[in-house]
């Protein structure tokens, strides 16, 4: 054994064995978080043609690139317009970041529906959507919504769907498939350690870091499609 590992074992066969007890406890409750995600979630997912119909879809942001929605999120806002076009949901709340003047997710999600044919008065904005949570409990709270359909990517719907089951709405998941490449494994890599994070958001259940006034905009588009 090299000299710089000796110096960090304990100098005991007992100690040793402790360490690795240690070590072993450390991994089961470092990846608890993550069973719960897949616990809470996994009966909640379906496919565009399978998943229940819902007044509302939520669409969560995934970044913009000169103004316009990023690949990863063009393909939430594709399988958004499909829930809609299937008659699957009436409308469509868009969830981002708009945190600074010169940026702005909601803008840019609601702009490429209406190029691809959803009718403006069917899509709602939140701008303060600023992480998962946010999105799921400002949905709830500030927008009223009661029972939507979720529309991510697949490696983050688990935890959207978990934490939005949690801040008290009925959902159910879409989980847009994406190319397994540089981008996909990063993004799976940082759900495990997101998970940990949802599970004190479900349980503490925070308010979002911008809750603001009951936005009409939800119930007035529900009225605008007929309900």
């Amino acid at each position: 054994m090299k000299k710089w590992a000796r110096r960090w074992l304990p100098a005991t066969r007992k100690g040793r064995r402790r360490a690795v007890q240690a070590v072993m406890a450390a991994c089961v409750l470092g990846l608890l978080p993550v069973t719960w995600v897949h616990a809470a979630a996994d009966a909640r997912l379906r496919r565009v043609e399978d998943v229940p119909p819902a007044p509302v879809a939520v669409v969560f942001g995934a970044g913009l690139w000169q103004g316009k929605p990023s690949p990863y999120l063009a393909h939430r806002l594709d399988t958004a317009i499909d829930l809609y076009r299937a008659g699957k949901v009436r409308v469509l709340l868009v969830t981002g970041d708009n945190g600074r003047q010169q940026y702005n997710e909601p803008d840019a999600m609601r702009a490429y529906l209406h190029e691809h044919g959803v009718p403006d008065d069917r899509v709602v904005a939140d701008y303060a959507g600023f992480d998962t949570w946010d999105s799921c409990t400002r949905a709830r709270r500030v927008f009223g919504v009661r029972k939507a359909v979720l529309v991510t990517q697949d490696f983050h719907i688990r935890r959207a769907v978990a934490l939005c089951d949690a801040a008290g709405i009925d959902v159910y998941g879409v989980g847009v498939e994406a190319k397994r490449d540089r981008t996909w494994y990063a993004a799976g890599a940082r759900e495990i350690l997101a998970a940990g994070k949802a599970a004190v958001n479900a349980a503490v259940r925070p308010g979002p870091r911008f809750l603001g006034p009951r936005e009409p905009g939800v119930d007035r588009a529900l009225e605008a499609a007929g309900r």
